[in-house]
């Protein structure tokens, strides 16, 4: 798949996550906390496993794409079931997908309907938390950053109780490589009482470390097509 069809909006194709903008923060890494020097080359090595690995997923052809994305939907709904008896009632926030990551969406919809309150991703303000707006299947979309279609301004500002994050790449201890915009962990980091944080990826992303810094926040779990792999 290209870049080009992962852009698309239109039913059936993918579009983007707020949370994952792919513009790096010079900002990011807090120099108090972590050596400088340090920080510099996990964000150097950081970017070339984004760019390798984004690479790999695009080789994905768009049956098999839909069969891993139908997988680990059949997972997270097997999560949402045993740990929290459906999520009937609770706010999960959800994503809007891009680059060929999995594909929820349709599965918003049935979680909509079970009475679980799904809430999308939205950057109000750059380099700031995320807030997260009420989305149902009637909700009509509008295009907000980096031309991705998030609900209105007028949608319910909700908080989760359960949030998904869409991830590059992940480790065993359960963090997990993002684009590099920082926008989910200092969205959880503002967050009191935190959500409960599923990380969603492709077993192919495994590594054997991030090589964690201070400002990450591991995952709660991580789930690919082949299930629960990290807690």
């Amino acid at each position: 798949m290209t870049d080009d069809k992962a852009e698309k909006t239109s039913a059936g194709s993918y579009a983007s996550p707020p949370c994952l903008a792919h513009e790096i923060d010079p900002t990011y890494f807090d120099a108090s906390n972590v050596d400088p020097e340090q920080a510099r080359d996990v964000a150097r090595w950081r970017k070339g496993k984004r760019e390798e690995l984004r690479a790999a997923r695009k080789t994905l052809r768009v049956e098999e794409h839909a069969s891993v994305s139908a997988r680990i939907a059949d997972a997270l709904e097997n999560v949402l079931s045993s740990k929290f008896n459906g999520a009937k009632g609770l706010t999960l926030s959800m994503y809007w997908p891009i680059k060929g990551e999995p594909d929820l969406r349709s599965l918003m919809a049935k979680l909509h309907s079970a009475g679980v309150v799904i809430a999308l991703p939205i950057v109000e303000i750059k380099a700031a938390p995320l807030v997260f707006r009420l989305w149902t299947p009637e909700t009509k979309m509008v295009r907000g950053d980096w031309n991705i279609p998030v609900p209105p301004a007028d949608a319910r500002i909700l908080t989760p109780d359960i949030s998904l994050a869409p991830l590059v790449g992940w480790d065993d201890k359960a963090y997990r490589l993002g684009y590099g915009g920082g926008y989910f962990d200092r969205t959880l980091a503002s967050l009191d009482p935190r959500p409960f944080k599923i990380g969603i990826g492709y077993g192919s992303a495994k590594l054997a470390t991030i090589f964690p810094q201070p400002h990450d926040i591991a995952m709660d779990l991580i789930l690919t097509e082949d299930g629960v792999q990290a807690l």
